[in-house]
């Protein structure tokens, strides 16, 4: 299936906030205390970040549904 940008919803916007939340930690950890190789912030910038962007993929990806077709 290939994603479309008709299948935006709920799910997306979510996933979208935390894959910016990800970034946007990775950065402000990097200039606030100038360390950019730490092992425990690429942990979870790595979580957030393809936690996003697999939820984005797979939120675009399926099929909107209505409830009245069979």
């Amino acid at each position: 299936m290939k994603p479309s940008l008709k299948n935006i919803n709920a799910y997306t916007i979510v996933a979208l906030i935390v894959l910016i939340a990800g970034l946007l930690l990775y950065i402000s950890w990097g200039l606030r205390f100038n360390i950019w190789y730490d092992i425990g912030i690429y942990s979870i910038t790595i979580i957030l970040v393809l936690g996003g962007l697999i939820g984005t993929i797979l939120s675009l990806t399926f099929e909107k549904t209505e409830d009245g077709k069979e």
